[in-house]
């Protein structure tokens, strides 16, 4: 690369002159829109259908003395929360970026993610205790009326789950977590049908307390899943499917890089993957080819839409190792692309 070619990258990025550096940015949505619509309409519709009959399930619940019907009520109530909260959620993520908020409000989504899932496990939690304490003591419950209850709330259930999987359910960590609140209570209610059947044909109570363990259990497991994915993507870490090691050794490739450095892969969002590094070229590469095809691998192999690649020469001041420029250079890789988002 040289002084010439430097120069013309240089004055193409004007901001960053001051600091010597070149950087590139690339920037695809593809679908993203007409995903994230399809997002919001099932977390819409799902809503309200939850909502609606949350109401009728908690006083049957209460008028049945059931707790497996009501430990399914008030998870029906956490679902009805839980998806106003993610769909709360989805509509401030789609505020503009601005001067304080210079990634936008896309991580609200994964807030609210992580809020869903401690609610899941408190829920969970809550119906241990009260199992624990009907195990000693069970109470008369109305099997018949708890059987109604629960087989229209499994209807209700399904419902919700198949608006919801209209959505992106595997990319989307909010949806997903709104989703796997729907499919809980959906086990709630095939739990307090089991329950019900064989306290009208046994007249076995414990099978009520019984069934609630069962369904807190499988909740408990779906809360930490989805605690576990937001406290990774809000300490930054490299998203699920990506091998930083793959990249690197991928970039290193192109012709005219020397070494890679200071490599990040991280996420704004849980669909929104993005990357900064520094790439060390020999003095005779052509800068301008190099970026482009560095740009053209991380969109179209690695679909990363948001990237940030910085240029340097062998021996500069920035071609450091990772561990010495780790603090410094990705710092400034993060308030380039700031204004990107």
């Amino acid at each position: 690369m040289n002084r010439s070619e430097k120069q013309t990258i240089d004055t193409a990025h004007t901001p960053h002159q001051a600091h010597g550096h070149n950087h590139a940015h690339g920037h695809s949505h593809g679908s993203g829109g007409h995903t994230h619509g399809a997002n919001k309409k099932a977390l819409k519709l799902s809503f309200f259908l939850i909502a609606a009959y949350m109401v009728v399930e908690v006083i049957g619940g209460l008028m049945t003395n059931s707790l497996a019907l009501l430990s399914d009520a008030w998870h029906m109530l956490s679902d009805a929360a839980a998806l106003g909260f993610s769909l709360l959620a989805m509509i401030w993520g789609e505020r503009r970026a601005s001067s304080a908020k210079t990634y936008g409000y896309k991580r609200f989504e994964v807030l609210a993610a992580l809020l869903n899932g401690l609610a899941l496990i408190g829920i969970s939690l809550y119906i241990f205790y009260e199992a624990f304490q009907r195990f000693s003591d069970p109470p008369s419950v109305m099997s018949s009326g708890m059987l109604t209850i629960a087989v229209i709330g499994l209807l209700v259930n399904i419902a919700a789950a198949y608006i919801l999987m209209g959505g992106d359910t595997s990319g989307n960590l909010n949806l997903r977590s709104a989703f796997l609140h729907v499919i809980g209570d959906l086990l709630g209610s095939v739990g307090a049908i089991i329950a019900a059947i064989l306290i009208m044909a046994f007249d076995w109570k414990l099978a009520d307390p019984l069934a609630s363990v069962i369904v807190a259990v499988l909740v408990l497991l779906s809360a930490y899943r989805i605690t576990r994915d937001s406290i990774h993507i809000l300490m930054e870490g490299t998203p699920a499917g990506y091998d930083t090691d793959e990249v690197r050794r991928r970039l290193t490739e192109i012709p005219g890089v020397v070494e890679v450095h200071d490599l990040h892969i991280w996420s704004l969002s849980s669909d929104t993957p993005l990357l900064s590094t520094q790439l060390v070229v020999d003095d005779q590469a052509d800068g301008l080819a190099v970026m482009d095809r560095a740009r053209r691998l991380l969109t179209e192999e690695f679909a990363i839409a948001h990237i940030t690649i910085q240029l340097d020469l062998p021996g500069s001041v920035c071609a450091v190792s990772d561990e010495e420029a780790a603090p410094s250079v990705h710092t400034h890789g993060r308030q380039a692309e700031t204004p990107r988002i």
